[in-house]
């Protein structure tokens, strides 16, 4: 189902790109801004990151508890900004009811923005607990260190990111210089507004006129060139097992970032005859990733990384990544341009409306090199291979086609479901996107290093998969596995039936051990990934020494149990996928859904780290009522620990469901309160929450609304239905949760919030830190 694009400029001199795509659900609008922390003055560094942030703090037309961010929240949506070198984005993405009301609110904020200086002085120190995680995260200190190839005349090699003593906001000369980079830059010639959805171009149109004009006339401001690259040379550098490539390339025609696009697509091909197979053939690698750092004005500063075993060569790895381009630039690119096209119409007929979005304002529209985009290439690979080998002396292989590009439905006999399996009918097949769950309890006390060859084993299927617009996923928690795929119906059972395959006898590479998982740097993401384990009541155990083999798995298989949900197929492709799940291994069955105690139980986990991370989770047992409190805390929870306290820039709260458990959960993160602060703080705003509540019909409708199946994503109508599966419900309807929300009534409501603060249902506390004290609770 193809999309409309349409281009136009308002009379104020604003850029507007409208996407028409019937097969969404949802909307979305981006704001590009061409400014970003490089086109601020030298002598304040982060003003450009600082005024983002600004942003969002509330104006005169529409308050913060009334802003963006609340009301984006408000409907079920979810919403972001970035600040980049040379440019800032904003974006949303909503159910269609709400799209006009924070499209509103977009244009507000971004036209007619707040300089209050007490909110600026509060939003400094949030500015300045993001710098001092950063200063700690090594990767984001690997990352600037790579800058400073760039040399230290160019901007990358500076500080950006800001924090309380680069931003002096008690300065008038900051002040002024914080209102000239707003007037200078936020006006219609230098902004870039891209609405998507499945409202008829007439209709995204009028929104844009009615909300584009808010911001001022103007025209392009010519952006100040960058210097250029210290050299040109490729740069290598080595930290222990991690090498890292470094292009400067300049200068570069027109059309370069799909360029980079199109090589980075066939140099991180997994399949044979290329790079990263061939330098595992030769057990050297465990990683390979190739991006843009950098991207402005015919520069770009081009990245390849590489985990290396320790075996590794790391100058005869530099050379083969020298050989490979050597050959990809003397190569016929026709056929696998056409390739590259089929995979750009499959990319674009998934994207999400956000996504589309976001392509459009910046340029990047889903399509094959053209000649410009060609010419690109040719300069890009002729640049990156200065003073190198220009003729290949390996033997490579561009990639074959993707046969999932092209898998066509079969119609056969109909098959009947089979014991395990249950269908779900709350996404309809008319959306044209499948998905399934199967999942296995284990006994055997290998699985974990037996997922780890099988996760392996997946990964090429997985890249196949991803090209051809299906996702498919293979997670542990505790004792069980899941696999999950979704997509188009038709490659979805295509990929499980592969991947079944695999899983029972995955290929004889898999069973090398590979690299282990990189931790999270990040304390409360590795709070959140450890979530689930802990709440099946995970113990942590010493993993067996002994060598793993094909007997081992097939012992797992023999003794596991599994049971599956699938959603949104249509009846052909239920029929293949019915044929296909006969091959699961394993037998099928049922099992009791995970239940939590009520009981408080405090959890130390790692990292241990120079910030104190927490998350509660708090169970419920209405998940209607559950949900609507908590809408009602969010607010609340966000305006006091973040804006009033300024405890960190990580704080959140909402209604989760995890391995089939309802629950609130809050998280924050923060390098200067304690654990015992933090759960102080939680406790005071919990107990504050009751006399707050309201109950209002406006409230109970809007949230409704977000359970609407034509108002959800089609991935999130199959999450619902699979939690509930998980919770023991057969054959859930979201017309019940509509009705159950809009029938809470203030008693309702009231013993939930009494119940949570006084974890009457228990709660289970993840933190980084012991428990401060027996009396925490």
């Amino acid at each position: 189902m193809p999309s409309a694009l349409h281009i136009l400029t308002l009379a104020n001199g604003l850029q507007v790109t409208l996407r028409h795509a019937p097969q969404l659900k949802r909307c979305a609008a981006a704001v590009r801004v061409q400014a970003g922390s490089h086109d601020a003055p030298r002598a304040w560094p982060g003003l450009a990151h600082f005024l983002e942030h600004l942003f969002f703090l509330g104006n005169q037309r529409f308050a913060l508890e009334d802003g963006l961010m609340r009301y984006v929240q408000h409907y079920g949506g979810q919403v972001n900004a970035s600040t980049r070198e040379r440019n800032t984005e904003f974006f949303f993405e909503v159910p269609p009811a709400a799209f006009a009301g924070s499209l509103e609110r977009l244009c507000q904020m971004l036209a007619h923005p707040q300089f209050d200086l007490e909110r600026q002085v509060r939003e400094r120190e949030v500015i300045h607990a993001e710098f001092i995680a950063w200063s700690r995260n090594p990767q984001a200190q690997r990352q600037f260190a790579l800058l400073q190839a760039a040399g230290s005349e160019h901007p990358l090699s500076a500080f950006q990111a800001g924090n309380r003593y680069s931003l002096q906001v008690q300065s008038p000369a900051f002040q002024a210089a914080l209102r000239d980079f707003h007037q200078r830059f936020y006006q219609a010639g230098q902004i870039t507004l891209s609405l998507s959805g499945p409202q008829s171009l007439d209709e995204l149109q009028a929104l844009a006129c009615r909300f584009g004009q808010v911001f001022n006339s103007g025209r392009k401001v010519q952006q100040a060139l960058p210097p250029s690259f210290n050299n040109q040379a490729p740069l290598l550098v080595r930290n222990e097992r991690q090498v890292d490539v470094l292009y400067p390339c300049a200068p570069l025609p027109a059309g370069f970032e799909q360029a980079v696009d199109f090589l980075a697509t066939w140099l991180s091909d997994t399949r044979p005859g290329g790079l990263p197979a061939t330098l595992r053939e030769r057990g050297w690698l465990e990683h390979f990733e190739f991006s843009s750092l950098y991207g402005f004005a015919g520069q770009t500063l081009l990245h390849a990384g590489l985990k290396l075993h320790v075996t590794a060569d790391a100058e005869q790895v530099r050379a083969l990544l020298a050989d490979w381009l050597a050959f990809f630039r003397a190569a016929d690119l026709g056929q696998i341009n056409q390739e590259y096209a089929r995979l750009q119409r499959c990319r674009e007929l998934t994207a999400s409306a956000l996504e589309l979005a976001r392509r459009d304002s910046a340029g990047q529209r889903f399509e094959a090199l053209d000649a410009q985009g060609l010419a690109a290439l040719e300069r890009l690979l002729e640049t990156m291979l200065a003073g190198q080998v220009k003729t290949p002396t390996l033997a490579w292989q561009l990639p074959t086609a993707n046969p999932l590009l092209n898998v066509k439905a079969e119609t056969t006999q109909a098959t009947a479901v089979p014991e395990g399996l249950t269908v779900s009918p709350l996404l309809p097949p008319s959306r044209q996107h499948g998905v399934i769950y199967l999942r296995w309890r284990l006994t055997s006390a290998l699985r974990e290093r037996l997922w780890q060859v099988l996760d392996r084993a997946l990964q090429a299927l997985r890249e196949q998969a991803a090209q051809a617009g299906v996702h498919l996923q293979f997670s542990a928690c505790d004792k069980y596995w899941q696999l999950r795929c979704a997509g188009n119906g038709t490659v979805l059972v295509a990929v499980i039936e592969q991947a079944l395959a695999i899983l029972r006898f995955p290929p004889s590479q898999s069973w090398t051990p590979g690299a282990a998982n990189q931790p999270d740097v990040m304390p409360i993401r590795a709070l959140l990934r450890q979530l689930p384990e802990q709440l099946l009541g995970y113990q942590d155990e010493p993993l067996p020494a002994c060598t793993i083999s094909q007997s081992d798995l097939d012992t797992l298989w023999e003794y596991s149990i599994w049971n599956g949900l699938s959603t949104g197929l249509s009846a052909t492709d239920q029929s293949a996928l019915n044929r296909a799940v006969g091959k699961v291994p394993g037998r099928a069955g049922r099992y009791l859904p995970a239940r939590i105690e009520a009981v408080r139980r405090w959890q130390t986990l790692p990292p241990v780290a120079s910030e104190q991370a927490l998350l509660l989770f708090c169970p419920v047992e209405d998940q209607a009522t559950g949900r609507f409190l908590a809408q009602q805390l969010q607010g609340p929870f966000y305006q006091r620990l973040r804006v009033e306290l300024n405890l960190g820039y990580a704080v959140f709260s909402a209604f989760r469901q995890i391995e089939g458990c309802n629950g609130l959960l809050l998280g924050v993160q923060s390098p200067s309160a304690s654990h015992a602060e933090i759960v102080r703080h939680i406790h005071t705003v919990l107990d504050a929450l009751p006399a707050t509540l309201s109950c209002n019909t406006a409230d109970k409708q809007a949230l409704a609304a977000q359970f609407d199946e034509q108002a959800m994503t089609n991935n999130d109508v199959a999450e619902w239905a699979w939690q509930a599966h998980l919770a023991g419900h057969q054959q859930p309807l979201l017309s019940d949760l509509q009705a159950a929300i809009l029938a809470i009534d203030p008693p309702q409501l009231q013993h939930l919030a009494r119940q949570t603060s006084q974890a009457e249902l228990g709660w289970l506390c993840l933190a980084n830190g012991p428990a401060p004290g027996e009396n925490w609770h």
